[in-house]
């Protein structure tokens, strides 16, 4: 697989998107789009579904590397777990609609293919997201952790496909506030009694950036 088709593949079909809607994008207007065939659309992708595959896997991308910045790795969990995931949205910001004509798509009726591979992406993009903020918390504890991280991650994704506030201002003021409701239950999360010290040295930074994007 050609990873530079891959990502002009992927380009080219958001921005028919862009022009219409994500529903009405057809992969034979895609390669007509970049003056290539059928078949080398099909090298890389074997149908549609696996271009939102790729879109996302961009997003995981930015996270991971957003996460992996010096500014952000020192940071205590609870807020390299905020950075990651807005560096996640931000990465889709510039394509908003299409995004969310993605997922509207995947939950279409008759479509349970679609909504198990939707599921399974959901798992994975949680499952690095942990990984970018460092979580160390062990089974059982792990998969409490998990779930609770599952349903910040949609509600926030959720808000933030209908976002139109300036910098996605309510998008943010949820995900600060739903991280710091679930920090009281952190604490009692085997592994997280360092990090949850690094978090109280660092003087409410985070709560005063949220505040200042709010303004």
């Amino acid at each position: 697989m050609d990873p530079l088709l891959q990502d002009r593949i992927v380009d080219a079909a958001l921005a028919l998107a862009e022009e219409s809607s994500w529903e009405q994008v057809r992969l034979h207007e895609v390669a007509r789009r970049l003056g290539i065939g059928l078949s080398d659309v099909r090298s890389c992708f074997r149908e549609k579904e696996d271009i939102v595959d790729a879109w996302f896997d961009r997003a995981d991308h930015a996270m991971l590397v957003a996460a992996a910045a010096p500014e952000v790795a020192d940071l205590p969990s609870r807020d390299r777990l905020q950075e990651s995931l807005l560096a996640w949205l931000g990465a889709l910001a510039a394509h908003r609609r299409a995004t969310r004509e993605m997922i509207l798509g995947k939950l279409e009726f008759g479509h349970v293919h679609f909504q198990w591979a939707g599921l399974m992406r959901i798992s994975r993009t949680v499952q690095w997201w942990r990984e970018a903020a460092g979580r160390r918390a062990p089974f059982p504890w792990r998969a409490f952790e998990e779930t609770a991280l599952t349903s910040i991650y949609l509600a926030t994704f959720i808000c933030w496909m209908s976002d139109h506030s300036e910098q996605s201002r309510r998008t943010r003021e949820l995900l600060f506030r739903l991280l710091s409701a679930a920090e009281p239950c952190a604490r009692w999360v085997p592994g997280v009694g360092t990090d949850r010290l690094r978090s109280a040295a660092s003087g409410g930074r985070h709560e005063s950036e949220v505040q200042k994007h709010t303004h």
